[in-house]
């Protein structure tokens, strides 16, 4: 009864005409932002964080949170529209969700995504608000050994379930891993891999390894197949609402990405990449399994799970935040620095001190979600429009922004370089039909997998068996091998039948 209490409170706080005005202020500035490659929601709370200042605190986290929901939205419609996620949370979505676009669906693959957002944030921030206590929980339990079978899971997943050929994803996750060790070791404080070049000794960004494959890789990879590739303003827009059979097909999906994203948002273990991933793969697997596959040709449930576990996770990652002040992405990790900078500390303690603003801050959630739905629902046939426009123009304009995205991080022009060499890396990795997304997995989780392999065999003195300790690493392993001898299993019985064919 106190937590109805206390959240009615929050929503008499958010709903006033400034509130309510600053977060639709948020959510459009973040979906704007994220439509743009190599920005994103981290990057929009980033720039608006001095500006924010000048509010009073309860308004000013409200503005951060519709940035945060926007943004993570805002990526997934130039990954649908054009193949180019406007951040790394995208980048399952952009599988099929692209596919969809070039067979004439492009605002049904939008309309999913937005609807797949409002449904996993909103289904996220009832988890936030009523069960907050036992997902800061499981997050404590995490230690080294957890943390390094969390990131070997999303591995396999990418590369033996993600990709449809095992040899193919493996050669691409090492592609990634190489990538991702470039740099200082930061225990041991040695170069690797630097090539003598002082611009890489604080490592090659994800921002730079994200707009790379994915935008210049896109744009120079239709530009090679210019001849061969259907026009975009030769593509029809199609009908601009989802039919009952799409959204009985969509509805399942949403809920299962909803499921898988909500406890990756606890901790701190690659932010949206690995559930998204995880349940593009596992959609994959139901579908094939069901016999009817689409995917490969455009499948809504690739587009409709991915959605829904990214907008979870951003939800959820709020409570470690707000409740323990441990940051488990890059947009927490500013916000948390905006909280210092007004004089508090998240933590336990921050409910008692500023309740108020907590509880309307996590009203907010609730509302951005709507204004979410209600801002992008309608502009789906609109945002299918880009499809019309000369390729030149389009690819043109990718490649400005794509520049300007890498160059912002840093401000270096060193990142400019790297995000042409990374560019022409994905032109040919899409020339030899190796995947993308374990590459990029490998390069976000790479460094995380080795420093918590570290971390565990401090701990245990060189003894391997410290991975297994563990209940939930030990389970975590469990469902590894079984994964993967039903993978065996399965690709033995499709080579027995293609035998006998």
């Amino acid at each position: 009864m106190d937590t109805w209490t206390l959240l009615l409170g929050g929503f008499a706080e958010a709903l006033t005409p400034l509130n309510l005005l600053l977060c639709l202020v948020g959510v459009v500035l973040g979906t704007a932002v994220g439509v743009l490659p190599g920005l994103g929601s981290s990057m929009a709370v980033a720039m608006l964080v001095p500006l924010t200042f000048r509010l009073e605190p309860t308004g000013a986290f409200i503005m951060l949170a519709g940035v945060y929901f926007g943004g993570q939205f805002g990526g997934a419609t130039t990954a649908i529209l054009l193949n180019t996620p406007g951040q790394s949370s995208s980048m399952a979505t952009a599988q099929e969700g692209f596919l969809m676009a070039r067979r004439g669906r492009a605002p049904q693959a939008l309309a999913t995504s937005v609807i797949g957002s409002f449904v996993g944030g909103t289904i996220a921030c009832v988890a936030v608000v009523f069960c907050a206590p036992f997902l800061v929980g499981f997050a404590l339990r995490f230690g080294p050994a957890e943390y390094f079978a969390l990131a070997l899971i999303a591995f396999v997943a990418t590369a033996a379930v993600v990709a449809d050929s095992a040899v193919r994803g493996v050669t691409a996750l090492g592609i990634g891993l190489a990538l991702g060790v470039v740099g200082i070791d930061q225990q041991t404080g040695v170069a690797r891999y630097t090539l003598g070049s002082s611009h890489l000794l604080d490592g090659i960004s994800v921002v730079v390894v994200t707009v790379g494959l994915l935008a210049l890789g896109e744009v120079l990879h239709v530009a090679a197949g210019a001849r061969g590739v259907q026009r975009p303003q030769d593509i029809g827009t199609g009908r601009p609402w989802l039919g009952r059979a799409e959204v009985r097909r969509s509805s399942l999906p949403w809920l299962r990405g909803t499921a898988i994203g909500l406890p990756f948002g606890a901790i701190p273990a690659g932010g949206s990449e690995i559930p998204t991933f995880l349940s593009l793969g596992l959609e994959r697997r139901l579908a094939r399994r069901r016999g009817r596959s689409e995917f490969g040709r455009g499948a809504i449930e690739g587009v409709a799970a991915p959605e829904a576990a990214n907008n979870s996770t951003t939800a959820v990652s709020l409570v470690p935040l707000l409740g323990l002040g441990l940051p488990t992405s890059a947009t927490t990790a500013i916000m948390l620095g905006a909280f210092q900078q007004y004089g508090m500390q998240p933590g336990p303690l921050l409910f008692q001190d500023e309740g108020e603003l907590v509880w309307a801050l996590l009203a907010s959630l609730f509302i951005g979600n709507v204004l979410l739905l209600v801002l992008n629902l309608p502009f789906a046939p609109v945002w299918a429009k880009l499809l019309r426009l000369p390729r030149h123009h389009l690819y043109a304009a990718i490649a400005v922004f794509a520049s300007l995205g890498a160059y912002s991080a840093k401000l270096a022009l060193s990142d400019v370089v790297l995000v042409c060499a990374v560019g022409l890396l994905g032109y040919l990795l899409r020339r030899t039909g190796v995947p993308l997304a374990p590459v990029l997995i490998g390069v976000i989780l790479g460094p995380l997998a080795e420093q918590e392999l570290r971390r565990a065999m401090a701990v245990g003195q060189g003894d391997p068996l410290v991975l297994l300790d563990s209940p939930i690493a030990a389970g975590m392993y469990s469902v590894l091998l079984l994964v993967l001898a039903v993978l065996l299993v399965l690709r033995l019985r499709a080579r027995r039948s293609a035998t006998r064919a």
